[in-house]
C-alpha cells in the first residue's frame, strides 16, 4: 500500500511519532484527521511521492502515535503542542521548511503550524474545514446537528470514552459513513487499520481530548492570534457534498485568515482523498509544485 515508502519512530516533543517517508523532491508534510490515522493517504501519497518527499506521520494521540495521559486544562492534545511534535518530526529529519498538507484534525494542526512556524512552512493546504474559532463562533442549531460529535466528544471524561467503548467499530463506521456517504470509499486494508487503531482505549480517550482541547485551549490560543493572518500561500479544497459546501463561503472564510488563498470543491463529500484521491492528487501538485 506504501510501496517505496520507510516506517519511522521519530522522538519528537517527549513522544514517539509514527512517520511513513517516501519519494524525492521537496517536503511535504501530511496530517490526517478523525477518526483516521495516517492511512487516509494511501491513495494520494504514492502519486505526490513520484515529485515531492513525502512525509505521513499519525498526530499524538492516533494511530501508533504515542497516547501521553492529559492534563487538566488539556494542553497536551491542544493544536499548539501536536504541531510541536510535527516541526520537531520534521527537523530531526532534516527539513528546515516544507509545505503542509492537513485534513480535517490535520488541517487544524496545520493552521497552527503556519501561525507558530510562519518562516519554516513554506505552503499549506487544508481539506475540508474552517477555522476552529470560526465554527465556534458560526455554530447555529443546524451546525451544532452536524458537528454533535464536537461537542459530544468534548464533554467531560470519561463518559464520551465510556459509551464510544461498548462498539468503537460501529461507532467508526457509522462517523465514516455518515460523513462520508458510504463505506465503499475505503479500501479494506485501510478500513482494518482504522479499525485496529479506533479499538484501543488509549486512541479513543487521546481523540476525545484532542476535541476537548478544540473547544478550550485552542479557542484560546485562536483568539490570542486572531490578529496574525497565514503569510504563506494556502490552498483550501473541500467536498462540494459535504456539509461546509452548504455552510460557508469556503474561501471568503479563510482570505479573512490569510494573505493567499485559492481552491475550490472536489466533487465528493468529506473524506475527499479517498473519495476522489486523482482529483486531490492533481489539485495539490499544481499548488505545491511552484
Amino acid at each position: 500500500m506504501f510501496d517505496g515508502f520507510t516506517n519511522l519512530c521519530i522522538k519528537a516533543n517527549g513522544i514517539n511519532i509514527n512517520v511513513m517517508k517516501g519519494g524525492r523532491g521537496p517536503a511535504i508534510l501530511m496530517l490526517h484527521g478523525y477518526p483516521q490515522t495516517h492511512f487516509m493517504w494511501h491513495k494520494v501519497a504514492p502519486i505526490l511521492a513520484q515529485h515531492f518527499t513525502v512525509i505521513l506521520t499519525d498526530l499524538r494521540g492516533y494511530g501508533d502515535s504515542d497516547k501521553p495521559i492529559s492534563d487538566p486544562n488539556h494542553q497536551t492534545y491542544s493544536k499548539r503542542t501536536s504541531g510541536k511534535d510535527q516541526f520537531e518530526v520534521m527537523q530531526e529529519l532534516g527539513y528546515e521548511s516544507f509545505a503542509i498538507v492537513g485534513h480535517d484534525r490535520g488541517g487544524r494542526v496545520g493552521h497552527r503550524m503556519a501561525i507558530d512556524y510562519s518562516k519554516y512552512i513554506t505552503r499549506l493546504a487544508v481539506l475540508d474545514i474552517v477555522p476552529t474559532l470560526f465554527a465556534f463562533e458560526q455554530t447555529d442549531m443546524e451546525k451544532a446537528m452536524g458537528y454533535f460529535h464536537w461537542f459530544f466528544l468534548a464533554q467531560k471524561s470519561d463518559m464520551p470514552e465510556h459509551l464510544i467503548g461498548f462498539d468503537p467499530k460501529y461507532f467508526l463506521q457509522w462517523c465514516l459513513k455518515s460523513w462520508g456517504g458510504s463505506l465503499n470509499y475505503f479500501s479494506s486494508e485501510a478500513l482494518a487499520e482504522y479499525e485496529r487503531c479506533f479499538s484501543n482505549p488509549d486512541m479513543i480517550k487521546a481523540s476525545c481530548e484532542d476535541y476537548r482541547a478544540a473547544s478550550s485551549i485552542d479557542l484560546e490560543d485562536d483568539k490570542l492570534d486572531s490578529h496574525n493572518k497565514i503569510n504563506c500561500p494556502v490552498l483550501a479544497l473541500w467536498g462540494r457534498n459535504s456539509a461546509i459546501n452548504k455552510w460557508y463561503d469556503v474561501l471568503e472564510v479563510w482570505r479573512d485568515r490569510a494573505i493567499d488563498v485559492t481552491g475550490g470543491s472536489i466533487d465528493s463529500r468529506h473524506f475527499l482523498a479517498e473519495e476522489k484521491p486523482e482529483e486531490v492528487a492533481r489539485a495539490l501538485f499544481f499548488f505545491l509544485r511552484v
